[in-house]
């Protein structure tokens, strides 16, 4: 099968997380835990402050990876990519109302054979600290 990939392919993302970002992943995910959505609690806290739920700072890794995708297939990729999920998922750091956070995607494996890709993401904040690392499998449906 024809992925349109190669190893070293990269992909990049930045986002600045607000208020509305927590308020709203709550609202998605239902998890309105005091951490993510309560200024008074959280600063009671060892964080002092609210932190961003851990799927908002994982999501944005999909955007590179459906960056990564569509240039597969403006390349001449066959079949259908689609997510088989996030492995080794860490949360390094405690991400904040107003970090800069940069979503970096690195093609690092590619199995035409098998129609499979495998990357290494990390999502940075502005000041080049790293909040999470996974390896990413992306599979071609023919």
């Amino acid at each position: 099968m024809k992925l349109g990939l190669e190893p070293g392919a990269e992909a990049r993302f930045t986002k600045t997380i607000t208020e509305r970002d927590l308020l709203l992943t709550a609202e998605i995910t239902g998890d309105h835990d005091p951490l993510h959505v309560d200024a008074t609690y959280a600063a009671t806290t060892a964080f002092g402050q609210r932190i961003a739920h851990g799927a908002l700072v994982l999501g944005l890794l999909s955007a590179t990876a459906s960056e990564i995708a569509h240039r597969a297939i403006a390349a001449g990729a066959e079949g259908v990519p689609v997510s088989l999920g996030y492995d080794r998922v860490r949360f390094l750091r405690p991400v904040f109302i107003g970090d800069t956070l940069t979503a970096h995607y690195r093609v690092d494996t590619v199995d035409a054979a098998r129609g499979r890709s495998e990357a290494a993401c990390e999502v940075v904040n502005q000041k080049n600290e790293t909040c999470l690392a996974a390896r990413h499998i992306l599979r071609w449906t023919g």
